[in-house]
């Protein structure tokens, strides 16, 4: 129960941010201006991987150790769809994220810019799903 926990915390805090990071913060780029661009993305990269990357890190940890020992009563299947969805965020996190924020970490791109907003919903979709998956376990868990 404490691994199931832990994985719902860290899925609950990641949904959170990737929804404010996608409605709030990275609509923000295009108004830094372009003098004040690559400083700001430099901070931004610096500031948020020392957010996420722990998080992140545990939400895969506890994904992994559901998904091979998952909770009594529990398909095995729902632990594997949540360990799917967190390989989904890791992937897209690395072969779209990165890379775009590396562009933009040279100046301010509206093509990259506008790609990085549009792919982030790969992210943020399967942050909400893996959430609700885990909150139906917990549902479950807890009506027993």
């Amino acid at each position: 129960m404490v691994t199931l926990l832990f994985n719902l915390a860290t899925t609950l805090l990641m949904t959170g941010v990737i929804w404010f990071v996608q409605v709030v913060h990275y609509p923000l780029f295009a108004g830094v201006g372009k003098e004040r661009f690559v400083a700001y993305q430099a901070t931004h990269s610096r500031t948020t991987t020392f957010v996420v990357a722990p998080l992140m890190t545990i939400e895969l940890l506890t994904s992994g150790l559901l998904a091979f020992d998952p909770p009594a009563g529990i398909g095995g299947w729902a632990m594997w769809l949540g360990l799917g969805l967190t390989g989904v965020t890791w992937l897209a996190t690395g072969l779209l994220s990165v890379p775009i924020h590396n562009r933009l970490r040279v100046a301010f791109d509206r093509e990259a810019w506008s790609r990085l907003v549009a792919t982030n919903w790969v992210r943020t979709t399967a942050w909400t799903a893996h959430s609700i998956l885990l909150l139906g376990v917990l549902s479950v868990l807890l009506e027993r």
